[in-house]
């Protein structure tokens, strides 16, 4: 049942550390555009440790709650059902309450990934490379299981890195193919560049990116631009950021736990793009 405007409901975002999280922003943009008056959305740091008291704490006005590192994985085991989306990559990023007391894993990230490249205008493509294998990267291979007719290249730092990117294809039935970091540069002409790395891992790479690029979906959003973002804009390829990944995925969990259909986007984007402005 949607929610009304008038009801007191709670959600928040979990994680450690989550001090810098931008989901309380996207959240509470999306009830002041929405009229939920009576809905709050906070932040706590918790760990894998602390999360089932967490979760056996919360009271019949708890609504949902968003989910950071290191608990995607860690809360599995305490919802009573996962998604088949949230399954395929073994990671659960969003838990909805319901009205009678059932927790409902999620993933939103995934969904969210396929949402933000298709409003930059990507619906499919023949192939794709991704640099980096830790969790978003199999985030990433899932949408693109969705979107890529052909090969996938991960560029990745060891052999372990290697395996377990080739056993996720093999899950996804995406077809991966994996390669050497030092030979990321390559990556740079496939026609879609996925960035799942920390901050700073791909500034080597700003200075290889090709005289026409094509569309580079870097996962980070702070600090932005990346070296890597900013080089590929002034030559003229298309950039889709962190941001855009952030509220897409915000965006799907407001209308989970809010029963509200669309989310304002917009609000939440604007929301977003101040907040980090100020920092």
């Amino acid at each position: 049942m949607p929610a009304r405007a008038t009801d007191a409901r709670r959600a928040a975002v979990l994680g450690k550390p989550i001090a810098h999280s931008l989901s309380p922003v996207l959240h509470r943009a999306a009830y002041d555009a929405l009229g939920l008056t009576g809905w709050s959305y906070d932040r706590f740091e918790i760990d894998e440790a602390a999360l089932p008291g967490f979760l056996d704490g919360l009271g019949p006005e708890w609504a949902g709650l968003s989910l950071t590192m290191p608990l995607k994985r860690a809360v599995i085991p305490l919802v009573d059902e996962v998604s088949e989306t949230a399954a395929s990559v073994d990671a659960v990023n969003t838990v909805v309450l319901t009205g009678d007391g059932r927790r409902l894993g999620d993933n939103t990230d995934i969904p969210g990934m396929v949402a933000a490249l298709r409003e930059h205008g990507i619906e499919q493509v023949e192939s794709a490379a991704i640099l980096g294998a830790g969790a978003t990267a199999s985030s990433a291979l899932a949408a693109l299981a969705r979107i890529c007719t052909g090969q996938v290249v991960a560029y990745v730092r060891s052999d372990a890195r290697a395996a377990e990117m080739r056993r996720w294809g093999e899950r996804l039935d995406v077809d991966v193919r994996t390669a050497d970091w030092g030979d990321a540069e390559q990556a740079l002409h496939a026609p879609l560049v996925i960035a799942t790395t920390p901050a700073g891992t791909t500034d080597a790479l700003a200075a290889a990116v090709p005289e026409r690029p094509t569309t580079l979906f870097d996962v980070l959003y702070d600090p932005w631009p990346t070296e890597l973002a900013a080089r590929w804009s002034m030559f003229g390829g298309a950039v889709v950021s962190g941001l855009d990944l952030l509220v897409h995925q915000a965006v799907l969990q407001v209308e989970r736990m809010t029963g509200r259909s669309p989310a304002p986007l917009e609000a939440m984007r604007q929301a977003g793009e101040k907040a980090l402005a100020a920092r």
